[in-house]
């Protein structure tokens, strides 16, 4: 039986969420009965650490920029087990907003004029109302909306304290709309959009992770003013940027639907939450995917990218006899 090791928790300010995926993953997984499954969480973690954890594949349910962000990806590749999700260059790309806007806009997906805040300058370069938000980082951590001066002033203050890059980019109103994407087998697939309808306010991280307020349309009608094709329309906008940037197994793309029917790309996930409020397993289930099945596609990418024609066997044997010689 094939030994799985999902892997959550982490450095990141996401850590908790990342806890409550590693453990739908996990339930998921020993439900599809295919699996030895061995749940890991943790705050740190070395590349020692990693090599001493059970398993013939990895399923890194981390949110954040070591989890998802390229880092963990490069110490699983120093590891040497197949894991699940994007490798270590599609996930350091996607999780720099800045730069997937910039992939995203060249290819035609409509995208907001950004700026990078100036830690050392509080003069703002664009019309109020704006967001402030980290580069790097997802779940609305750190983020702000400012719709005056003093709002303005003050995130400045609290994002500088940080000590890490954020940016600035005109608030949009409209609907939230999500795109997810799944490889069940024969390349990412659409999942049915949905509309995320907050009882009040910005969908932000409790209204994500702690309130049961929030609602969500699976195959939301978009009518007009919007055209009626715009759900495939998105869908394909953001297979196509998954394709750009390198992105597998699953994603998940975040729009805003404006008063005029268009829709501005915000963000793209290469790590989306499993937990009881998340998107993708959300959309997954409306196309007939329960969590099992899911996670255990995730599971069946990675072993077919690593061989399952001895090659994984003889490189599992390889990495337990190096990391035995180290030891």
């Amino acid at each position: 039986m094939t030994r799985v090791l999902v892997l959550s928790g982490g450095p990141d300010a996401e850590h908790a969420v990342s806890i409550q995926s590693g453990r739908a993953i996990a339930a998921a997984l020993r439900a599809s009965g295919r699996f030895e499954v061995h749940l890991a969480a943790f705050d740190r973690l070395t590349l020692d650490e990693l090599r001493a954890m059970p398993g013939d594949v990895v399923v890194p349910a981390l949110h954040g920029p070591f989890g998802e962000g390229g880092a963990l990806q490069r110490m699983l590749d120093a590891d040497g087990r197949p894991y699940t999700g994007s490798g270590a260059a599609a996930s350091r790309a996607a999780i720099d907003k800045v730069l997937t806007k910039s992939i995203a806009g060249s290819l035609g997906m409509r995208v907001l004029p950004t700026a990078i805040l100036d830690p050392s300058d509080p003069g703002l370069g664009m019309d109020l109302p704006v967001v402030v938000k980290p580069v790097f980082e997802g779940s609305t951590i750190g983020l702000h909306l400012c719709r005056t001066r003093e709002a303005w002033l003050a995130a400045h203050e609290a994002s500088v304290r940080t000590g890490k890059p954020a940016m600035v980019e005109p608030l949009v109103s409209g609907r939230e709309l999500t795109a997810g994407l799944v490889d069940f087998g024969s390349g990412l697939e659409a999942l049915p959009l949905i509309e995320i309808v907050p009882a009040e306010g910005l969908y932000d991280y409790d209204a994500k992770y702690t309130r049961d307020d929030t609602g969500y349309r699976v195959g939301p009608e978009l009518g007009p003013p919007a055209p009626g094709d715009l759900g495939e329309v998105l869908q394909a906008q953001t297979r196509a940027l998954a394709g750009a940037m390198g992105i597998r197994d699953l994603c998940r793309a975040d729009f805003i639907l404006d008063d005029q029917g268009s829709a501005v790309f915000l963000e793209i996930n290469t790590m989306p939450g499993f937990t009881d409020h998340s998107l993708v397993p959300m959309a997954a289930s409306a196309a007939g995917r329960d969590l099992p099945s899911l996670c255990a596609r995730l599971v069946d990418n990675a072993l077919e990218r690593s061989g399952r024609d001895g090659r994984h066997e003889q490189d599992e044997e390889g990495r337990r006899r190096r990391h035995a010689a180290a030891g």
